[in-house]
């Protein structure tokens, strides 16, 4: 049944995220070094792992990198008009409705609905997110930051790695591929319990932005999944998985940069926390679509 199929894939997810969230109300703890060993070594070594597999052809997603970037600029035009009807700070709301959390929730997501066959896909949404959050999202918050930064976020640089082994075909030996892989494996439960803790210490002072937002984030990509998706030529897999894409909650590194930036970082706070509890929601809709044609 399909209810059992939607439950099987997101039980796991949702599972693993009440427990950080538990262990961190009886138990309180700081992330900053888990989430820094994330960003540095684990989440990097995922990217590098899976763009540099010999099974991994960058060629076969052009069109769903092409997809992605739609939805993310879709979402952030469609965003900027609702902000300025609603009289809200563009620089506050925006970049939560164009960079979904693609790494605490996509990825794994993905590979509870669609197995390791399914991650490449979910990999190429974290690769453009991440890379379009870190510059486009900055140049949002502050048009002075400087670019040249993005170079040292060991994200880009084990995405860059890994397209360059991709596109080159090097034969990386075991030995030294192995590590790697099992470093990424840290990667996917390590951000559902960073998920989890954070949502432990939800702020919900500006509830009324939040919920707009996490209402809107959804919708709007979406609206801009139906619009894009009828002009691309798109795998069952690939349109599934863009699906799901589609519908993520905001990413919670629009936060950290709003907070680096004093863009109103507990009005963002609001938005990313209650989408990613919103996405107890809208994930178990878009996988009711999603799980049939990916089978």
């Amino acid at each position: 049944m399909l209810i059992i199929q939607i439950v099987s894939v997101l039980f796991p997810v949702f599972a693993i995220v009440m427990v950080g969230c538990l262990y961190a109300l009886f138990r309180p703890i700081k992330m900053s070094s888990a989430h820094r060993l994330n960003m540095e070594i684990f989440s990097p070594a995922l990217l590098f792992s899976v763009l540099s597999n010999k099974s991994f052809n960058i060629a076969d997603y052009q069109q769903l990198a092409l997809a992605t970037i739609f939805i993310i600029l879709g979402s952030g035009m469609i965003g900027f008009l609702l902000v300025r009807l609603l009289n809200i700070n563009h620089k506050t709301f925006v970049p939560s409705m164009m960079f979904a959390n693609t790494g605490n929730m996509g990825l794994p997501v993905a590979l509870f609905a669609f197995g390791e066959v399914g991650l490449p896909a979910a990999v190429l949404f974290f690769m453009i997110t991440a890379t379009s959050n870190f510059t486009l999202g900055i140049y949002i918050m502050n048009r002075n930051a400087p670019w040249f930064n993005l170079l040292k976020e060991p994200l880009i640089q084990a995405t860059l790695a890994g397209l360059v082994v991709s596109i080159t075909q090097i034969n990386i030996p075991v030995v030294l591929f192995k590590p790697i892989e099992m470093l990424g494996a840290c990667a996917i439960p390590m951000m559902l319990l960073s998920l989890g803790v954070r949502l432990s210490d939800i702020d919900l002072t500006y509830w009324k932005i939040g919920l707009l937002g996490a209402i809107s984030r959804p919708l709007l990509g979406i609206l801009m999944f139906l619009l894009v998706h009828p002009w691309l030529t798109l795998t069952p897999l690939q349109s599934s998985g863009l699906l799901v894409f589609a519908v993520l909650p905001p990413a919670i590194v629009n936060y950290l940069i709003a907070e680096k930036y004093q863009q109103e970082p507990q009005k963002v706070a609001s938005i990313v926390m209650l989408g990613n509890l919103m996405s107890f929601i809208s994930l178990p809709i878009a996988l009711a679509f999603a799980l049939p044609s990916s089978t």
